[in-house]
């Protein structure tokens, strides 16, 4: 399967003046909206709402901060107040590869189209 990156920009949900612009991967096995350690002060002063313990997809276990509100943006979706998780990140290439989970899609009714490998938007919300 191929890969599915979009624009994503994310603000502090407070204060709009701190902000990241970057493609980031979109990945149905994550839960959150998830950034390296080392971009948390780009986005200001945000709330920590909890250490985690994630198991990665290399099945190591490593520690995550839950913080936020932060407000993503993706191109043709609607912006969405969320939570990101910061984890410790090895650059891949000198590049940081932020992931959008499946919280965050859902939020911003986006489903990926495994046929056209890109995001798209549902047309409702589902509470089934």
């Amino acid at each position: 399967m191929g890969r599915i990156a979009v624009e994503a920009t994310i603000e502090n949900g407070t204060d709009a003046t701190f902000r990241i612009r970057c493609d980031a991967l979109v990945d149905t096995g994550a839960a959150y909206l998830t950034l390296p350690n080392v971009w948390r002060d780009r986005l200001g002063t945000l709330t920590t709402l909890d250490t985690v313990a994630v198991e990665t997809a290399t099945q190591a276990v490593v520690s995550g901060d839950i913080c936020g509100p932060v407000l993503l943006r993706m191109e043709h979706f609607r912006p969405v107040l969320t939570e990101v998780l910061f984890i410790e990140m090895d650059p891949a290439d000198g590049q940081y590869e932020p992931l959008i989970g499946y919280i965050p899609l859902e939020q911003a009714q986006a489903v990926v189209d495994l046929v056209g490998h890109r995001l798209v938007k549902v047309s409702r919300v589902d509470l089934k």
